[in-house]
C-alpha cells in the first residue's frame, strides 16, 4: 500500500475511530462521509441530477415573472 500504510494501521484507525466516536455514531458518520464525498465529485465533475431540475424551475419562474410584469398596469 502507498506510505507505508497496512491493514494493522488501517486496523488500528479503525479501531481508534470506533473508541471515539461510538458504535451508535459510527453509520451516521459513514453517511455524512460518504454524501459530502458524492458532492465533492459532483461539484468537481460538474454533473449532477439534481443540477437538472433548478435550471426548469428558474426558467418557468423566469416566464411567471415576465407574464405578471406584462399583465400589470404601469403606474
Amino acid at each position: 500500500m502507498p506510505l507505508g500504510i497496512g491493514l494493522p494501521e488501517i486496523l488500528i484507525v479503525l479501531v481508534i475511530v470506533l473508541v471515539v466516536f461510538g458504535p451508535k455514531r459510527l453509520p451516521d458518520l459513514g453517511r455524512s462521509l460518504g454524501s459530502g464525498m458524492r458532492e465533492f465529485k459532483d461539484s468537481i465533475t460538474g454533473g449532477s441530477k439534481d443540477d437538472d431540475e433548478p435550471s426548469k424551475l428558474t426558467a418557468a419562474s423566469q416566464a411567471d415573472e415576465a407574464d405578471e410584469a406584462v399583465s400589470r398596469p404601469h403606474s
